[in-house]
């Protein structure tokens, strides 16, 4: 499983596209992708999550998570920053009793 999330600008968006981002805005890391955004929705950070194959890299994950950005028709002027986290790749520390 990969994290990704993408940070960037929107295009002037309608009131129809405000209300479709309305619906998918949140703070977690979903399959279909979750918006935040500021009070004028200009900027927005997108967060999804998606699945890993055993040979897939960052840069698959960063397509299938533009891919997913695209799907919600919401226009983008511009993407910032790109953020990839494998999950396969995190260690947890336990405290030992």
């Amino acid at each position: 499983m990969f994290r990704v999330t993408i940070r960037g600008k929107f295009e002037p968006l309608s009131a129809a596209q405000r209300a479709a981002l309305a619906a998918v805005s949140g703070i977690g890391y979903t399959d279909a992708g979750s918006f935040s955004h500021d009070a004028d929705a200009t900027v927005f950070s997108f967060r999804c999550q998606v699945p890993a194959e055993p040979d897939d890299d960052d840069g698959i994950a960063e397509l299938k998570a533009e891919e997913l950005l695209a799907a919600h028709g919401i226009p983008v002027r511009q993407v910032l920053k790109v953020a990839v986290t494998d999950m396969r790749d995190i260690k947890i520390k336990r405290k030992k009793r």
